[in-house]
């Protein structure tokens, strides 16, 4: 286990070669097992295997090929719709559209995610997460046929990898962890944690393809612009709304 999540790399090369049914099923299964709120599992996971609807997904993911390429594809849903249903058929009154329900929602399915990510690594399958599927959550939601209470999250492809990369470098492990309180860092401190990233060989060449003089600014004017944060945020934002999660009575 420890190989697994020290060693964790993202795939985006695979091998044709389909899941066996058993394996995939373990995985799935493992999700089930991750923590959820209230033991009600506010998610749902949906499966592609399908060529045809691998091509429809494809553009939702900027026709990366990997979409097409890996055997599997699981869209992570936060889901209130079956557990609003079960209430609704008991005559139990449910209260869960509302945004405080998809963050849970999304807790739930985001723990399912990872579990599910850990037990197919353990399988020696390799798997890659899609930020993608924000963007675009509308149209996979279309082409998917979610219902009301049901909303895409991020999107996993899972394979046999065709690739082995070099592990992606991690800021020290003092950036992100604060002991008893939150100890908010100085200029100076910033500096230190990005330093070894922003003198890396990767970071030079990235600043070389992209005229720019610092790492920062590969992500502000290049990765996620301005325009491009406001345009998804505000669709994601009105496909909450659609999807009921906005209710304030």
């Amino acid at each position: 286990m420890k190989d697994v999540l020290f060693k964790h790399r993202s795939i985006r090369k695979f091998r044709a070669a389909a899941i066996p049914t058993e394996v995939l099923r373990e995985c799935l299964e493992a999700a089930t097992r991750a923590s959820t709120c209230g033991n009600m599992q506010l998610y749902s996971l949906v499966v592609t295997r399908d060529a045809a609807l691998r091509e429809q997904l494809a553009p939702c993911h900027f026709n990366q090929p990997m979409v097409r390429e890996a055997p599997c594809v699981v869209t992570v849903c936060a889901d209130v719709h079956r557990f609003t249903m079960w209430c609704e058929q008991r005559d139990a009154d449910p209260a869960y559209d509302n945004f405080g329900w998809f963050l849970n929602a999304a807790t739930d399915a985001l723990l399912a995610a990872q579990n599910f990510c850990v037990e197919a690594e353990l399988h020696g399958l390799g798997i890659c997460y899609l930020g993608t599927t924000i963007y675009t959550a509308g149209e996979i939601s279309r082409i998917l046929e979610l219902p009301k209470g049901v909303i895409p999250l991020t999107t996993i492809v899972v394979g046999y990898p065709d690739e082995s990369p070099a592990l992606t470098d991690r800021l020290p492990l003092e950036a992100v962890v604060h002991y008893e309180k939150y100890t908010d860092y100085t200029a100076a401190e910033i500096d230190e944690l990005w330093a070894e990233r922003e003198e890396s060989e990767l970071t030079k060449r990235l600043l070389e393809e992209n005229g720019l003089d610092n790492l920062a600014k590969v992500f502000t004017e290049r990765r996620y612009v301005r325009r491009d944060n406001l345009a998804f945020s505000a669709s994601y934002f009105a496909l909450l709304k659609e999807k009921g999660f906005f209710n304030q009575e």
